[in-house]
């Protein structure tokens, strides 16, 4: 395995400067927030990851399981929209937690075809806790922000996120964030 060297060159704002060969676009790529997103997300996802393995659970478990505990009677088609996985993945996935009782299935009320999704309170219980872990990361993060730096992380993680994604999950988080940035102003 080839030895990594973390001395790279900087530039003066904190990006790596070009090496030798590389094509220009990398030399303007903002290296720096690229790694600390994945330095961020290792460690964000890594506090779940330690509790749901003593579960033989797995990522995808984590997000079935809170995003349906978020949106009681959320379809499975939707689940998949807001996933991005195949019905396969989602299927083994969806089984374990049927199965071991973190998640029940009902018919749709005005169509019986509809899979509808709620957290029973053993699901709800395993998203709480796995949420306080996450929080806690959030908030020693936060901890000596001002507000208006709080509102610009958010502002920033709301940028990333694809404005033309059908999602409808996605749609009533972004709603949601409308709502409280009216609030708060």
């Amino acid at each position: 395995m080839t030895d990594i060297n973390f001395k790279s060159p900087v530039s003066g704002e904190g990006v790596p400067s070009a090496r030798p060969g590389d094509a220009s676009s990398a030399a303007s790529a903002r290296w720096d927030i690229i790694e600390l997103l994945f330095f961020a997300y290792r460690d964000f996802v890594g506090d779940a990851d330690h509790v749901l393995e003593a579960f033989g659970f797995g990522r995808a478990h984590h997000r079935v399981v809170h995003f349906v505990c978020r949106y009681p009677g959320l379809k499975v088609a939707d689940l998949l929209d807001v996933l991005r996985i195949t019905k396969q993945s989602l299927g083994r996935v969806l089984k374990q937690l049927l199965d071991e009782g973190y998640i029940v299935q009902k018919a749709g009320d005005s169509d019986r075809r509809q899979r509808l999704l709620f957290a029973t309170a053993k699901g709800e219980a395993l998203v709480v806790k796995l949420a306080g872990l996450q929080t806690d990361r959030i908030e020693r993060a936060l901890c000596g922000l001002g507000a208006d730096e709080a509102k610009a992380v958010s502002k920033f993680l709301r940028a990333m996120i694809d404005r033309d994604d059908p999602d409808k999950v996605l749609q009533t988080i972004l709603q949601s964030d409308s709502a409280i940035a009216k609030d708060v102003t």
